[in-house]
């Protein structure tokens, strides 16, 4: 079978260490070694996981040998600004519309993500897919680690 092209933000990195997330975070990540999962990484993460301790940042290295990087580009940045612009999340969230975005733009068809208040909840995705479509672009869904993992 075929790895699965999943993007994945910067609370899936973090939720190795989180007690509430522990257990799936783990379960994803043994999946993706296990090649059921192929990651999909941005150049945001990267940022972003730039000031996380250093545990984190280890781990996320450990991450990037077996992952696609991909950049920011124009297009995912004017695709932000349309989410932006529907009021999905405000500019104070707009690095989480950006991670929808990158996704988007590289015909990721799942984001995996545990940010359950800007991109993990139903009605966001639905905004998030309907600006996708205005934009020309595919649906993409968007789950949780505990929505994608084999439980077998």
């Amino acid at each position: 079978m075929k790895a699965v092209r999943v993007y994945i933000d910067t609370s899936i990195i973090g939720g190795k260490y989180d007690t509430e997330f522990r257990k799936p975070s783990l379960r994803f990540f043994e999946q993706v070694k296990q090649k059921r999962f192929h990651l999909i990484i941005s150049a945001l993460v990267q940022e972003e996981i730039a000031g996380a301790p250093e545990h984190v940042r280890i781990f996320f290295d450990e991450l990037k040998p077996n992952a696609t990087i991909i950049e920011i580009t124009e297009d995912a940045l004017k695709l932000r600004e349309a989410y932006l612009k529907a009021k999905i999340v405000s500019k104070k969230s707009s690095n989480d519309a950006l991670h929808v975005a990158l996704a988007t733009i590289n015909n990721c068809p799942i984001i995996v993500s545990w940010n359950f208040k800007h991109i993990v909840h139903y009605e966001k995705i639905a905004l998030y897919n309907s600006i996708n479509i205005l934009e020309g672009y595919q649906q993409i869904a968007i789950y949780s680690p505990l929505e994608v993992i084999n439980y077998e």
